[in-house]
């Protein structure tokens, strides 16, 4: 799991994600409390983009689940960390599925990869047969 020994949660919310409109809903309240941390415009895209990304491959792949958001801080840093959980078939290969261009389906294959790149911090587990739990930070100011 994430480390989380200096990270201090101050709100919390999780979220159902079943169908596109709770995809397009989550999105807009990521920026929603992205407000709080004062992050920039950058980094709320790339948070937003990445956000979408883990939400849509969630519900193709593993038919939804729930995406829980957190305010959190760290020293100086504050941001936002998202855990995205389902219970869909798993990803039997991780270390493919991380590798740009590599998909199941007919897509890019970016998601999962991108979204490693547009976080500050990045987690994934995932066993075969029980689900996929991804948890992203992104920070403010990174």
């Amino acid at each position: 799991m994430m480390p989380t020994s200096t990270i201090k949660v101050k709100a919390v919310e999780t979220n159902a994600i079943g169908d596109e409109q709770d995809v397009v809903h989550l999105v807009n309240l990521v920026r929603k409390q992205a407000g709080f941390t004062g992050m920039t415009l950058l980094n709320l895209t790339k948070l937003m983009t990445a956000t979408s990304e883990l939400a849509r491959n969630m519900l193709n792949y593993a038919g939804g689940g729930s995406v829980t958001i957190e305010l959190v801080s760290r020293g100086k840093q504050t941001g936002l960390r998202l855990t995205f959980i389902d219970q869909g078939p798993g990803i039997a290969n991780l270390e493919q599925a991380m590798q740009d261009g590599y998909s199941t389906s007919m897509g890019l294959g970016l998601g999962l990869p991108g979204a490693k790149r547009l976080s500050s911090e990045f987690y994934i587990e995932s066993i075969v047969g029980q689900g996929t739990t991804v948890a992203i930070i992104k920070w403010a100011n990174g």
